[in-house]
């Protein structure tokens, strides 16, 4: 069986020719507010129909916040699959922040929904939650090798209650985040140009105290209106800053429902991205 271009292949051409950013699709209440939006079906459709009209074509990402859709049931779903369709049709690599994390058959369903070929709600790549134990996404991680797809698992995230987890000690001194760091890159061992998959760790860490070479995607939440900047992303990742996936949402997506302003915004994030990684 010959398998499809890898999703390590993929993304880092996505980065190189449209600039490293990943943008974030999260129709809160007060985005669509905003916007000028009522919060409701009709609303979240425009404002995600504006928003991959506006990017698709030109981010290297898209990253649409599944939990937005779902407080709306079937018609919320309905309009999640369309945006992932589309914007995927556009050339964007759409990442769907799920962060899905269960054990055997059920992990092996959420693995189908996300990363099987036939499936409505099909995407490049999905966050997942390692900590059931990384052997827990072993349905994720196999289903994404075959789909040419990628996994992005939770490992030092932006939220500071992260911490009280991640950050305690496993067994042999080594953070928890740490092992599920190493499971990672034993996962991703001699992948060229990067494995599939990736680390979640927040841009706004300071210092992400955890060795980051993986041989894979970072993406790294909490640029922007969390209060990261991309002059942070070299201190907080050292040597793997190449390997970064900047993810940015209202930052960008507060400049809406101009299209030209959401096109700015992106433009000048990548820009600062660009410059910070090449000074690194």
């Amino acid at each position: 069986m010959t398998l499809p271009e890898t999703f390590g292949a993929r993304l880092r051409h996505a980065m190189d020719t449209r600039g490293p950013l990943c943008v974030g699709i999260d129709p809160h209440a007060s985005l669509l507010t905003a916007w000028g939006l009522n919060d409701d079906v009709a609303g979240l459709e425009r404002f995600t129909r504006t928003t991959v009209e506006a990017l698709a074509d030109r981010v290297a990402v898209l990253k649409p916040q599944s939990a937005f859709f779902e407080r709306f049931g079937s018609r919320g779903i309905a309009v999640l699959e369309k945006a992932v369709a589309e914007a995927r049709a556009a050339g964007a690599l759409v990442l769907m922040d799920a962060k899905r994390g269960d054990i055997g058959s059920t992990m092996g369903a959420y693995a189908e929904t996300y990363l099987r070929k036939d499936s409505p709600l099909f995407s490049d790549a999905v966050t997942v939650s390692p900590y059931l134990g990384f052997g827990s996404l072993r349905p994720a991680l196999d289903q994404a090798v075959l789909s040419g797809c990628g996994v992005f698992v939770l490992a030092l995230t932006s939220n500071p209650e992260g911490a009280e987890v991640q950050r305690s000690t496993a067994a042999g001194g080594r953070s928890l985040a740490q092992v599920m760091l190493d499971h990672m890159a034993a996962e991703n061992a001699g992948a060229q140009p990067l494995g599939p998959v990736g680390a979640v760790v927040g841009a706004t860490l300071g210092d992400a105290g955890a060795d980051l070479d993986i041989n894979g995607p970072l993406l790294a939440p909490g640029i922007g209106a969390q209060g990261a900047t991309p002059a942070d992303l070299p201190r907080v990742f050292g040597a793997a800053v190449r390997n970064v996936v900047p993810s940015v949402s209202r930052g960008v997506l507060r400049q809406g429902p101009d299209v030209a302003g959401l096109r700015s915004a992106a433009e000048r994030f990548a820009d600062e991205v660009r410059e910070a990684v090449a000074g690194a």
